[in-house]
Order: structure tokens, then C-alpha cells, then sequence
């Protein structure tokens, strides 16, 4: 994919993390100007170093933003448009995990009573409202070039639904029915909304030690930008609204076969299809 993005403009939420990192790397490989966004301004500066050619051509800005501003995502989409030009790709990939309850949250699950009404406003205004806001920051500018990639990152349909793994899990589904929404409301008009996941436990320190989980057997972090690039590709721009499972993308295939292997609609399409609604059908 070397080549594939030059001259693109793309931004990334959680830059610094495990898997923005890899989405950084990934993009400015495929000759994007990138845009590295977190909350946290130790990890972007190691982020910055990593990648000091493409921060001194101007190629790699980094911000420190909190994503649960709308203000400082609508600022911080202006100050990339000044340094880079509109954003042709948004990666919303920022996230609160489950150790920010405790670190053992994935042996010892998570009940109600240990979850502060503020924690749960924490994951919601970081997890959903954080993409909302950098969606509607960024989009405009994407409609009106007709081209546009938004890739976002929510969980397996497991981690949605399972007990005692509040808040992420609901906020995630939210995020997901949050994203089915956008491709058909965008679909239209070039600009194309997907969702990539690991598909399961990934390599990051959003699992910890305290997991017991033998770190080998994980998801690697890399493994989800194939499926990032291709979609952000004139290629993968013909699909909209689809959840790709990382883990599941065969490398040893061409890109869209691999597509292909690890491909199903955003959501639960399947479910929606039989409202029960005056005159039979709701407008679109």
C-alpha cells in the first residue's frame, strides 16, 4: 500500500495507545499526512520521536485533545486544516478501557455497584460522544470534496453483550449503532463509514498483566491496519457500512479477498428490517 494515501489528510484518536500507534505507522507508510490525537502528552511525544522524519517534513502533527470536548475536537479539526488541509480519513479509534475501573476487571468481572455514575459518564462522553463529536467535526469538509473514509473502532459483538463488562460493552454497541447510522446517512455522497475490531483480547496495555492471558496468543496491535488501508484505498472506498473483523484478515491473500474473509454488515441489519410502522415502511 505504499503510495496508496499520498497527498491524504487523515487523523487518528487515540494516537499514542497500542493500536493508534500501529494506525499512525500504517498511514504515514501509505504516504498520508497524519494527524496523531490523545489525551495523553508523555506517550504522543515518545510518538513524535518514533517518527521524527515525518514530524520534521511536516508530515505528523500531534495534539494533545480530550476527545469528551466537543470544543476541543471541533479546535482541534481546525488546527489540522490549517497545518495539513481537510481531512480525507478519520480514524476514530479513541477509547476509556475496562482498567480504569481495576486492572483485574477480566477475572474478577466488573458489578454495578462498583461503577461510579461518574465512570459511567466517563466512558460514554469519551467512547461515544468523543466520535460523534470528531465525526461531525471532520465530516463536512468530506462531503463537500465528495471523498471521504471514516473508520471506527468499536468491539466484538461478545464484548457488546456481555455481563459485567459495563460500561464499555454498551457504550461500544452504541458506537456501532452510532456508525450503521452515518453509512446510510453518508452513503450518497463518497464518503464511507466502516468498522474495523480486533475481533478479540489485543496486545495492548488496555489488557493488563492481571488478565492471565498468554500475550502470544493476543491480537496483535499490527493486525488491524490491513484492513484500515484498504479501506481507506480507491479500492476499499466501494464499501460502506461493514465490520471487519481484524484477527480473521488472511495476509496471504489479496487485499480484497482477505476483505471478503473477515466482512459482515455494521450491526445487526437483520434485526431492523420489520418495523412495525404507519403506511408500512419509515422515510430514508
Amino acid at each position: 500500500m505504499t503510495g496508496e494515501l499520498e497527498g491524504r489528510v487523515a487523523i487518528v484518536t487515540g494516537a499514542a495507545g497500542g493500536i493508534g500507534q500501529e494506525f499512525v505507522r500504517g498511514l504515514l507508510g501509505a504516504g498520508a499526512k497524519v494527524a496523531a490525537l490523545d489525551i495523553d502528552e508523555g506517550r504522543l511525544a515518545g510518538l513524535s520521536a518514533g517518527h521524527e522524519a515525518d514530524a520534521s517534513a511536516g508530515r505528523l502533527i500531534t495534539a494533545r485533545v480530550d476527545i469528551s470536548s466537543c470544543a476541543e475536537c471541533e479546535a482541534a479539526v481546525g488546527r489540522v486544516r490549517e497545518r495539513l488541509g481537510g481531512p480525507d480519513i478519520l480514524v476514530n479509534n479513541g477509547a476509556l478501557g475496562m482498567g480504569v475501573i481495576r486492572a483485574d476487571h477480566m477475572t474478577n468481572l466488573v458489578e454495578i455497584h462498583e461503577i461510579d455514575p461518574e465512570v459511567w459518564d466517563r466512558f460514554v462522553a469519551v467512547n461515544l460522544s468523543g466520535a460523534w463529536y470528531m465525526t461531525r467535526a471532520a465530516v463536512g469538509g468530506m462531503l463537500d470534496r465528495e471523498w471521504g473514509r471514516i473508520v471506527n473502532v468499536t468491539t466484538s459483538f461478545f464484548t457488546m453483550l456481555r455481563g459485567k463488562f459495563h460500561p464499555y460493552g454498551p457504550v461500544k454497541a452504541g458506537f456501532e449503532a452510532m456508525s450503521a447510522g452515518h453509512a446510510t446517512e453518508f452513503g450518497d455522497s463518497g464518503v464511507t463509514v466502516n468498522v474495523v475490531v480486533p475481533g478479540g483480547p489485543t496486545d495492548t496495555p488496555m489488557v493488563p498483566e492481571e488478565s492471565g492471558i498468554d500475550r502470544a496468543a493476543m491480537v496483535q496491535p499490527s493486525a488491524m491496519v490491513p484492513p484500515l488501508l484498504w479501506l481507506c484505498s480507491e479500492a476499499g472506498g466501494a464499501w460502506n457500512g461493514h465490520h471487519y473483523v481484524a484477527g480473521n484478515w488472511d495476509a496471504a491473500l489479496d487485499p480484497a479477498a482477505a476483505a471478503e474473509g473477515c466482512r459482515a454488515p455494521i450491526g445487526w441489519p437483520d434485526l431492523a428490517g420489520s418495523p412495525v410502522w404507519p403506511g408500512g415502511k419509515p422515510p430514508e
